[in-house]
């Protein structure tokens, strides 16, 4: 029984070695690594962590009050809302001329009607300080063929002219012979050519605003 399995195990022995081949010393270089395979399937998303310590707070901001910036780019937005709602209020023509809004309603007062009418929408009276700016009030004054009240007022010194806010004329555009109230008109109002006088304020003039 014992020299059965020695034989047995001889003759298994050699199929192995038939099928396996001869053992040879390895040589040359190794081969490419192959491809990798596809990727196998997502796995489930793991228990969230723990929450993290809070950070230090950052550095404290100013108040608005008196945060420049904010408030500079707030009397911007004031500005512009403001001259918004003045044109709105008026409701009549509307100009544009350089940074200024020109607007009437059509109405025609005395000089201190239209000031406050100006003034209550949030500008004052039309008041040209160029020749592009004379040109733009003109155009309304033509459309409406109505004088129009510009804001410039006579000084204490007979004769002499200045803007609402007592600073002298940079530009003027009087008509042949003007002014000549000598004190008695301390008013100017633009003609339908553009030129100005000096007239009387109790006067009723279309009402021409800036904003």
């Amino acid at each position: 029984m014992l020299y059965t399995y020695t034989i047995f195990e001889e003759v298994v022995a050699h199929q192995l070695d038939f099928l396996q081949g001869p053992q040879r010393p390895p040589s040359g270089m190794p081969g490419l690594p192959g491809r990798d395979g596809l990727p196998g399937v997502k796995g489930p998303q793991g228990e969230k962590g723990n929450k993290g310590e809070r950070g230090e707070p950052g550095p404290e901001g100013l108040p608005a009050s008196v945060d420049p910036e904010l408030q500079e780019s707030l009397q911007v937005l004031k500005h512009q809302i403001t001259r918004l709602e003045g044109v709105l209020t008026l409701e009549g023509k509307i100009t544009e001329v350089g940074e200024k809004i020109l607007a009437t309603n059509g109405k025609e007062v005395n000089f201190e009607t239209t000031l406050s009418a100006c003034e209550h929408a949030g500008g004052s009276i039309a008041t040209p300080r160029n020749k592009e700016e004379n040109d733009a009030i003109w155009d309304i004054v033509k459309q409406f063929n109505r004088y129009a009240y510009l804001g410039i007022r006579e000084s204490d010194v007979p004769g002499e002219f200045h803007y609402l806010d007592g600073k002298p004329l940079n530009y003027t555009n009087w008509r042949a012979r003007e002014p000549n109230g000598k004190g008695g008109e301390n008013c100017v109002e633009m003609y339908t050519d553009g030129g100005w006088n000096d007239k009387k304020c109790d006067q009723y003039r279309l009402t021409i605003c800036e904003f």
